[in-house]
């Protein structure tokens, strides 16, 4: 599976860097500072509320724990993060568009946690176009 998109990144669990002590997500395992993410298709609860095909992103079920490859599409930095949560809610940016000279990304599909987002990106730049594999 390989997938074109567009990479956030959030707060979870324990403080780490920009983040204050936040809930450990919907897999109960979430910490800022470790190399995990958010997928929108955990469970049907997390796809009632990220609806990705609304964006026209049909989504494989990925459960808690299962690793997925993601490589900044800018720089060519790619980082392997565990599922720890359900998000981004896909549906809430359809056709939100971040680009780095002519390479874009269109919808948010995955949020990385702040550990993960800077191992591959500035955390100061908050989206980038991506590629995501399993």
């Amino acid at each position: 599976m390989a997938l074109y998109g567009e990479m956030s990144w959030f707060c979870c669990g324990s403080s780490w860097g920009p983040c204050g002590t936040a809930g450990h997500g919907a897999c109960g395992t979430c910490n800022s500072g470790s190399m995990q993410h958010a997928w929108p298709n955990t469970s049907d609860a997390c796809l009632a509320i990220t609806h990705p095909e609304a964006c026209g992103e049909p989504l494989a079920r990925r459960g808690c724990g299962f690793t997925h490859y993601t490589t900044n599409r800018c720089n060519g930095k790619r980082v392997a993060t565990r599922i720890a949560d359900c998000g981004p809610q896909t549906d809430l940016f359809c056709g939100e568009r971040t680009c780095c000279g002519s390479v874009c990304g269109s919808n948010r599909i995955i949020d990385l946690t702040p550990a993960a987002f800077s191992a591959i990106a500035s955390l100061s730049g908050g989206l980038r176009p991506v590629l995501i594999e399993a």
